[in-house]
Formats: C-alpha cells, structure tokens, sequence
C-alpha cells in the first residue's frame, strides 16, 4: 500500500520527531486520499498525523533492537 514510505528504524538510533511527523503525513495522506486536506478537514487531518506520530514514537520508545533483543 504505501510503497515509499521510508523504514525509519535503523541501527544508529531512533528516528527524530521531524521523520516521523513526515512518515505520518505521507501515511495519512495515503490512506485518505488527501494530498492536501480541504480547509474544513484540515484539523482532522491534522489530529491523524499528530495521532499517527504520537503512536509511531511509542513503538520505537518500546522496540528492543540488535543486541539488546538477544540479552531479554
């Protein structure tokens, strides 16, 4: 579905807020046909990304990757 959106995981560290309200936007933006939201949906365009990039931040503040995944 969303072939270009970028994997933002990687070995040097987690992404910045910055890549992942991007990574959000372009998700929503897919996934509602919207490339730019009309003026009366644009705060719930909004809301979807700061949502979807709130809960992205979760997951990588949760992910345990390399190394550390195999001392668990």
């Amino acid at each position: 579905m969303c072939r270009n959106i970028k994997v933002l995981r990687r070995p040097d560290g987690p992404p910045t807020d910055e890549e992942l309200e991007a990574a959000s936007r372009q998700f929503v933006r897919k996934i509602s046909g919207y490339t730019k939201p009309s003026q009366v949906n644009t705060q719930a365009f909004e809301r979807a990304v700061a949502d979807v990039a709130a809960v992205s931040r979760t997951l990588f503040d949760d992910l345990v990757v390399g190394r550390a995944a195999l001392l668990r």
